[in-house]
């Protein structure tokens, strides 16, 4: 899967995810029809946002982002359907074209330990992928321990 096909997925699923909270959120306060809508939108959305968020990241990465663009990116997904322009903006730049790095160019960001340790695991996607989801699920998890935003309900 390119950079541009795995920001655009999750990006998309960013915003699809919102929309189940949305849903949620008018179904519990807007129709009185409990909370099972915000509980299943608000958990899968959670999920979506922290890898959309890890996602950026991964791209900034490995195309060479600034670290405004970078934090643009992140912050993103915090207004609702945010994720879909910033992709097309994205897109249109050309922020999102080229392969993964898997080999150390001249390019003097590509010296940097951060982009040694992207270009090791891409190399080992096995195991790249098992790292990303365990970090998914021990951020999640400890979002859970601490509660749901704004408190309990």
């Amino acid at each position: 899967m390119s950079p541009r096909l795995l920001f655009r997925s999750v990006a998309i699923a960013e915003a699809i995810t919102w929309a189940l909270l949305i849903t949620g959120m008018l179904m519990k306060y807007v129709f009185d029809a409990g909370e099972v809508g915000v509980q299943v939108g608000g958990f899968v959305h959670g999920l979506v946002f922290i890898a959309f968020g890890m996602t950026a990241v991964l791209l900034a990465v490995n195309q060479h982002w600034s670290a405004r663009l970078t934090a643009l990116a992140v912050i993103t997904a915090i207004v609702p359907f945010g994720t879909i322009p910033l992709d097309r903006g994205l897109e249109k730049r050309g922020l999102l074209d080229g392969g993964w790095r898997r080999t150390r160019t001249d390019d003097p960001r590509d010296h940097t330990r951060v982009s040694a340790l992207l270009r090791w695991m891409l190399v080992r996607p096995a195991l790249f992928t098992t790292v990303l989801l365990l970090g998914l699920v021990a951020i999640m998890t400890a979002l859970l321990r601490v509660g749901p935003p704004g408190g309990g309900s």
